[in-house]
């Protein structure tokens, strides 16, 4: 073969290559301005929805943001979840914090959201709403007294391939490691079919999500403290949505940077464009206030031939690198 001829196919299957298409997701971090955490993303359509809580420490309502090539993002308010809405007899004071958004097999999206440090669930026939409470008694799905030794905030939803869902909730007190509580949904993705598990591995604080891969099931979470840059995010593996699951030598994937550039990166979520992973999450911004500010970014999320997840490299103040899944 003549060189012409084979750099003609080189550039040919290059530009076929699922990591030249994930090219066109390049987002700068953070990706928004402003300070935001605890981010959740679903798609419709050609759009992508992503919900997070409003820092300092939550507000009345959540933020929202819609983009279509993670470049430029608007900005939307929705009617539901508030801090007036979600707010029961045994609710805390807590704000609005970390949603979960996942389109259910129905086509319908659901919302699941630690109000008042208890765990409430929504409904909608569209990402923008309108939402409304799923139960019909306006109640909460978790309250804050149904299990006293878990912090009942940062749900996370799962659809698994065959349309079952299960809801992972729980985070501690104190700043020591919480619990993390797990229970399969019925299929009107608010009724427990089942009493919760608690399937807590021994890192885990909070911002549990659940990620399946080739027949592997990964419960990811955020460890140490949310202030500070001991903050970061592992993970542990099951062969089931309920465990049990365990961690390991590759437990920890994103941490703070060496550089002190990405502090205290964690309570993310992950998605997928093509054959791409990614990583959503949130990281602090340094400051001497009594409170944090995070903001939200997005990084490449791979993994090596035996299937545990690669360390992610966090990106600063650029394009990110993206590079094939293994």
């Amino acid at each position: 073969m003549n060189k012409p001829f084979y750099f003609f196919f080189a550039v040919f299957f290059f530009l076929l290559s699922p990591g030249f298409a994930q090219k066109m997701l390049s987002p700068q971090n953070p990706i928004v301005d402003g300070y935001f955490a605890d981010p959740t993303i679903v798609k419709n359509g050609d759009s992508y929805f992503i919900y997070a809580t409003i820092d300092p420490w939550g507000s009345k309502e959540l933020a929202v943001f819609e983009t279509k090539d993670f470049k430029t993002f608007k900005r939307h308010h929705i009617n539901w979840p508030t801090k007036a809405a979600c707010t029961s007899p045994t609710s805390k004071d807590s704000m609005v914090w970390a949603p979960s958004v996942v389109k259910g097999k129905d086509g319908k999206f659901y919302m699941y959201v630690a109000v008042g440090s208890e765990v409430w669930a929504g409904v909608s026939n569209a990402p923008l709403g309108p939402w409304k409470n799923i139960k019909p008694d306006n109640s909460p799905l978790v309250k804050y007294t149904d299990f006293p030794l878990v912090h009942n905030i940062d749900p996370d939803c799962f659809i698994d391939d065959n349309g079952q869902a299960y809801l992972y909730w729980g985070s501690g007190y104190n700043w020591k490691n919480g619990h993390c509580m797990a229970v399969k949904l019925k299929k009107d993705m608010y009724t427990f079919d089942g009493k919760p598990e608690d399937v807590t591995t021994p890192h885990f604080f909070e911002g549990a999500h659940l990620l399946k891969r080739k027949g592997k099931y990964y419960l990811m979470f955020s460890e140490g403290k949310a202030i500070d840059d001991t903050y970061q995010v592992g993970y542990a593996v099951g062969p089931t949505p309920l465990g049990p699951f365990k961690e390991d030598d590759h437990r920890l994937i994103l941490n703070t940077s060496a550089d002190k550039l990405v502090v205290g990166p964690g309570h993310h979520t992950t998605f997928k464009v093509g054959n791409q992973d990614y990583i959503l999450y949130h990281r602090i911004y340094p400051q001497k206030e009594a409170y944090v500010l995070r903001q939200l970014c997005i990084d490449s999320l791979n993994f090596d031939k035996q299937g545990n997840i690669l360390k992610v490299h966090p990106t600063v103040g650029k394009r990110i690198k993206l590079q094939a899944s293994k």
